[in-house]
């Protein structure tokens, strides 16, 4: 999805996704953004934020810590591997430090494709980038589990001659766990095989490591809404399998190349991630 529209408005854009999302359903990436501090909420995904924070009161850090956590990837991935095209799938609403301006501060010739599938998401994202110009920014519609037609999309957006940096965010909890998590893992390696040499993959998941947030999250996914799988830190590492890890490898978020944020490189959070290359 382009820009090419420069009447299209916010207005415009919310009745749009008004006409093709029942907001008397709590949505996740809605509920993210009421954890997150944002506007893009319903009374329902407010209600639900709340259930969920009533048992795992730790969530509201973790989408802090998230956030923080993509940020320092970008960084990473653009200052230090001089990567200037990102494939970031399942990016969810828009908020504060984006991959494309993490990117586009360290390098502006940075270019990124977004994935997602959400009307919701890509509505909002029609009207940032109507709004505000992005360049070399773009947004599409395509399915995770259907990683062919992501890597035919993205082939028409990026040079896969050069190295590209694929970004896995919070978003495979979506993918149901099967027998030895073959599913997933096999959608990851269908787009990890398409990458050209020289690549990295950057991947995080909420995990298993505490009660509270397994069962706050049954409950969550008995209410309704898409549900999220939690794995656990191995399993989540298992999805970088066959590439160099970057250290210090798949590691508790706040643990990965941590600097002096507003919360400290302290705050535990049960989500797990890391980012690895591709060699060869």
């Amino acid at each position: 999805m382009s820009s090419g529209d420069a009447s299209y408005s916010w207005r415009e854009a919310e009745k749009d996704l008004m006409a093709g999302i029942d907001t008397s359903v709590p949505h996740s990436a809605r509920i993210w953004n009421y954890w997150m501090g944002g506007k893009d909420n319903y009374p329902i995904d407010q209600e639900a934020g709340e259930q969920f924070a009533a048992i795992y009161p730790g969530i509201r850090d973790m989408a802090r810590v998230s956030r923080y956590f993509i940020s320092r990837v970008v960084r990473y991935l653009a200052r230090e591997e001089g990567i200037r095209q990102f494939l970031d799938i399942g990016t969810g609403l828009p908020s504060h430090d984006n991959t494309h301006e993490v990117a586009q501060r360290e390098a502006p010739d940075s270019r990124i494709v977004y994935v997602d599938n959400d009307p919701l998401v890509l509505a909002h994202a029609r009207a940032l980038l109507t709004s505000n110009d992005v360049a070399g920014t773009d947004y599409v519609d395509a399915d995770l589990n259907e990683p062919g037609s992501i890597i035919d999309i993205a082939r028409t957006k990026l040079d896969f001659d050069r190295p590209i940096a694929l970004m896995l965010m919070g978003v495979l909890g979506h993918i149901p766990m099967t027998e030895d998590d073959e599913r997933a893992r096999s959608i990851v390696d269908r787009l990890k095989t398409a990458l050209p040499a020289g690549s990295l993959v950057a991947v995080y998941d909420g995990a298993n490591t505490d009660y509270a947030y397994v069962e706050a999250t049954r409950l969550y996914n008995e209410g309704g809404s898409v549900p999220y799988t939690l794995r656990s830190p191995g399993q989540i590492a298992r999805f970088l399998d066959g590439l160099e890890p970057v250290e210090p490898g798949v590691v508790r978020l706040d643990r990965w190349r941590p600097d002096p944020g507003p919360l400290g490189p302290s705050v535990a959070v049960d989500a797990w991630g890391g980012v690895a290359k591709k060699t060869t």
